[in-house]
């Protein structure tokens, strides 16, 4: 039976969402206690921002490869086994980290591409389930409640690996919390067997939802804002943790920079939950994409880890009051799309194949400036032009309209 959560407003929550929060937190904790330092202990091992952005593009080609494949699967058979075979292969990359250890660098894009096909399958069926188990008026609720998760094992989790990896020689701290991590993975798959099973049916139309975008203006918006997501997302995601550790020598201070940008985050996430209505979205994507691009200037010159600091407490105000509207305007366009019923797994498809392209795009870019100029005056100018791609998401936004009328 379900039962009403009054910290984050009247919703009723259900067992199948709140089973879907509990695999989305196990998830948030593990990628927040190892993501970010396993580009530290790749850095360690090469020193190259080269092979780190190798590693990176590994991950965001094969993403969206693996969404397309995972978008049939979940046509086929039940998304509560596509989301499954995700979580067990990020299980695998862990385990193939630890496996390889202090050569895990001689596996660049091995590492990559197992991650890469982790996140492909696991984020389309996370998403797809998010979509049919929340309705219109649950997803700021829902959005919100994942992202203060989120939060929460950002908190946790960085702290901790600093605290593990500084008190252990060489790489022992390293194998400790990916060995943590797989852990909490194989917890997530545990969990999963308790969703109950959601079987598709119907035809795969990936192809004519992506040429939907030429008859449906809100959707050609909502994708177009998706490619300048991950024109910030895709080099910003490492090259940060790197001038962290860079900064200071020190993994402890790369978990206090964690732990100061989730603490923050925790609270935004609560409060733009419950303040952010429909009639301000638009507004506080504005605002939201303003307050990280101010933050991209912060730290393109004189780096320093005061520097840093400031920098992770404006994006932990800003990506809430980002994206917690931003992700509800996206499910809204779909929900109110051609056949969005039938076609919602395309639909997941299609907004993540754009989203990637800005990723691989960024990293290329990355790629390009780090090879051909020197890195220490390239990168800064790359930051400033990537770093505006959320700020740029607003000019499709504000030309979005959803319909009054909810066709789900």
């Amino acid at each position: 039976m379900a039962k009403k959560f009054k910290i984050l407003g009247d919703v009723e929550l259900t067992k199948d969402l709140s089973l879907l929060l509990i695999i989305g937190g196990l998830y948030s904790l593990s990628i927040a206690l190892s993501n970010t330092f396993v580009n530290i202990y790749l850095w360690k091992q090469t020193g190259k921002y080269s092979d780190l952005a190798l590693y990176n593009l590994a991950i965001v080609v094969l993403q969206p490869l693996t969404f397309i494949l995972a978008g049939r699967w979940a046509k086929k058979i039940d998304r509560v086994i596509v989301l499954r075979i995700g979580v067990i292969f990020l299980a695998l990359f862990y385990l193939a980290v630890l496996i390889t250890g202090t050569k895990a660098a001689t596996y660049l894009l091995l590492l990559g591409s197992l991650l890469g096909i982790g996140y492909g399958f696991y984020w389309l069926a996370y998403n797809v389930l998010t979509f049919e188990i929340t309705e219109p008026e649950t997803r700021d609720f829902f959005n919100g409640l994942l992202g203060t998760l989120t939060s929460a094992g950002g908190m946790i989790g960085p702290i901790a690996a600093g605290i593990i990896i500084t008190r252990f020689e060489k790489f022992t701290g390293y194998t400790i919390i990916f060995g943590i991590s797989l852990a909490l993975f194989a917890l997530a798959v545990f969990m999963s067997f308790s969703l109950k099973p959601r079987p598709a049916k119907g035809r795969y139309c990936f192809k004519r939802i992506l040429a939907e975008r030429k008859l449906n203006e809100n959707w050609r918006l909502i994708t177009n804002a998706h490619f300048f997501q991950g024109l910030r997302e895709g080099t910003f995601l490492f090259v940060i943790s790197v001038f962290v550790y860079i900064s200071t020598g020190s993994e402890l201070a790369l978990g206090t920079f964690g732990l100061i940008n989730s603490g923050i985050s925790f609270i935004a996430y609560y409060l733009a939950s419950r303040l952010i209505k429909k009639s301000f979205r638009k507004k506080a994507i504005l605002i939201g994409g303003i307050i990280l691009y101010a933050a991209v200037l912060l730290i393109v010159w004189d780096i320093n880890f005061v520097k840093l600091l400031i920098y992770a407490g404006m994006i932990a105000i800003a990506y809430p009051l980002l994206l917690v509207p931003y992700m509800s305007t996206t499910y809204d366009v779909i929900g109110t799309g051609w056949k969005a019923a039938e076609m919602r797994i395309e639909y997941i498809v299609v907004r993540e194949i754009f989203l990637n392209i800005g990723r691989i795009v960024s990293i290329l870019a990355f790629l390009a400036a780090v090879t051909w100029f020197d890195e220490e005056s390239s990168i800064p100018i790359l930051l400033l032009f990537l770093g505006a791609g959320h700020s740029l998401i607003y000019l499709f936004i504000k030309r979005v309209k959803i319909p009054e009328v909810k066709m789900r």
